[in-house]
């Protein structure tokens, strides 16, 4: 069942997704060569909870930490550990925060050092794919408008779509109705409707679709293992088209101040 937010409801899940795009700023303060993933997933949850939210990633089914963390050729859900980044890395923040009764989750990929111009324009087709999706988020569309913006522009470029995970509705559950996948054709899937928030998240592959779970019951990572990137954004339908309530604005910002390249 679709859960359509009030325009009260929005304007509190704003602050919500808002608390996400702070805390990857964040975390873009402290990302670097020689940092390890554990060190910024406690950066995080003491950013998050010091200021009045919850981490929404912790506990959730028994995952252990408030931040996925994927570096390279993993996808999505990676958990922070003792692996030390190291120039030439790409790794997928994703974060979630639950406050005010509503959660916010969105993620952006971050380039450590000098990475390969062939991972980094993985990245900005990824990138830029996000807002493909978004700007067919509109009403009169369905989800699968949105699905085939993204797929068809990373595919022209020669990338692949992960099958297995998706983007999905966004409110007082982590996961809500309707899923949205990044492939599809025009035409398909659910009705867009104003009030409707959804998290789109393109998960992009260098080389094959296809994907497997590691054996911590997480991490999913690239089968042939090339590289994946991963960006996410939170938007709300509101008259008619899409309103993006997360920013990335926050974090590349701080990137740019500390000369580091933005995706």
């Amino acid at each position: 069942m679709i859960y359509i937010k009030t325009t009260e409801e929005i304007e509190i899940m704003r602050e919500s997704v808002l608390s996400v795009s702070k805390t990857l700023a964040v975390i873009a303060e402290h990302i670097g060569e020689g940092v390890t993933t554990a060190k910024l997933d406690k950066i995080a949850e003491e950013y998050i909870r010091d200021n009045g939210g919850v981490p929404s990633f912790k506990g959730y089914h028994g995952f252990p930490a408030a931040l996925c963390m994927s570096v390279n050729e993993q996808v999505v859900h990676g958990i922070p550990g003792n692996y030390v980044l190291k120039s030439g890395d790409v790794i997928s923040v994703d974060c979630g925060v639950y406050k005010n009764g509503f959660h916010g989750d969105h993620a952006y990929s971050f380039k450590i050092g000098n990475v390969s111009e062939e991972k980094s324009k993985l990245l900005r087709i990824t990138k830029e794919s996000l807002y493909k999706g978004i700007e067919a988020a509109k009403v009169g569309n369905r989800i699968g408008d949105i699905s085939y913006a993204i797929q068809s522009y990373v595919q022209t470029e020669g990338y692949s779509v992960v099958r297995e995970l998706t983007g999905h509705g966004l409110g007082k559950e982590l996961h809500e109705d309707p899923y949205v996948p990044n492939f599809g054709r025009r035409g398909n899937g659910k009705k867009i409707k104003n009030g409707m928030v959804l998290a789109i998240e393109p998960m992009i592959n260098m080389g094959k679709k296809e994907v497997s779970q590691l054996s911590d019951g997480w991490t999913i990572v690239t089968k042939d293992r090339q590289p994946s990137a991963h960006f996410e954004h939170d938007i709300a339908i509101v008259n008619g088209k899409a309103e993006i309530l997360s920013t990335f604005n926050l974090l590349e910002a701080v990137l740019k101040k500390r000369g580091m390249e933005i995706s």
